[in-house]
């Protein structure tokens, strides 16, 4: 059976201004906004069942590869994109809209008993602030399977760890800020964005144990990048983990600082597209082979990570931060 994209005005589904231009949108139009936010859902959702369809059909052969599996995932996602902008989708985007839309024209009827009125009497418009809660309502590629949670020391070769994974009582709140930069990030990996929260997430400790400079300001280094030989940018000593021959040992490292988050996963995404070793990650639909594959490049000294990490991705903090 093939499959004909048909010619849309939707863009390329690694646009990267996409999420800008939504928020964008949200101000000018809340109710096409939501439209706009519905189709992505529907995107993702279509992208996971063309993975799944993918998955069972055999994938040895002399033109598979790393490569190839990469940019096949993105003709997965533009083909996903066009569908459900199309019009023609299987109708999820119309039913999250419709049910999504009686809580803005609820926003929007309560900002109009609210608001001040204008010279003629009439309400003010529906500002953007009205419905800032649509713009940044974490949107999942899918819902994390059910698995048991456990808090577990985290350690990292590459970065600081917090020495607690368990998720604070604001894992919601640490979702919701990092949220818009993790989906930049997921769309010029191709890694869905909750993956990438994930990640960050174990090796912050939930935002309560970023890296943080001497004056105490935050270095904005979510994932525990060091900062190498080749690194010119500002950096931040500070005490890790490291694992040798199995034992865990203490030491100071230099890692990169940053000036705000969009900034750090911009360059978290760059090390992972730019550094051959994690070519196995890039595209990862599944939560546990992103995690091992993070493990074999050698993200990770601790021999624990991978399975630490796949926790919190499939864990039931992380779910309900996204969906709560």
């Amino acid at each position: 059976m093939s499959v004909k994209i048909q010619d849309s005005p939707s863009r390329a589904a690694f646009d990267v201004k996409a999420t800008q231009d939504l928020r964008s949108q949200f101000q000018k139009d809340p109710q096409q906004g939501l439209k706009a936010a519905a189709q992505q859902f529907e995107t993702l959702f279509l992208q996971q069942v063309i993975k799944s369809m993918r998955d069972a059909t055999p994938q040895d052969g002399l033109l598979n590869s790393d490569q190839s599996r990469f940019y096949t995932g993105l003709l997965d996602q533009q083909m996903a994109q066009n569908i459900a902008g199309s019009g023609k989708g299987i109708g999820f985007a119309r039913l999250i809209e419709q049910q999504l839309g009686r809580n803005l024209a609820g926003a929007e009827a309560q900002a109009g008993l609210n608001a001040p009125a204008n010279a003629a009497g009439s309400p003010l418009p529906l500002t953007a602030a009205d419905a800032r809660h649509l713009q940044y309502t974490p949107v999942p590629s899918a819902l994390p399977t059910s698995a048991a949670y456990a808090g577990i020391a985290s350690s990292n070769n590459s970065g600081a760890t917090s020495g607690n994974t368990e998720a604070p009582t604001s894992s919601k709140e640490f979702v919701n800020r990092i949220w818009p930069q993790a989906v930049e990030a997921s769309r010029s990996t191709g890694i869905p964005p909750q993956f990438l929260v994930g990640h960050a997430a174990l090796e912050s400790g939930w935002g309560r144990s970023e890296i943080r400079k001497s004056d105490g300001s935050s270095s904005y280094n979510l994932f525990g990048i060091k900062a190498g030989k080749n690194w010119n940018g500002a950096t931040v000593d500070a005490t890790t983990t490291e694992y040798v021959d199995g034992q865990a040992q203490q030491s100071v490292e230099r890692f990169r600082a940053y000036a705000s988050y969009d900034e750090a996963f911009r360059d978290y995404a760059s090390l992972l597209r730019s550094n051959p070793r994690y070519s196995g990650v890039i595209g990862s639909q599944d939560g546990a082979e992103f995690a091992k594959g993070l493990q074999r490049a050698g993200y990770a000294t601790d021999p624990s990570y991978a399975d630490k990490l796949s926790k919190i991705i499939n864990g039931p903090s992380l779910r309900m931060a996204l969906v709560g």
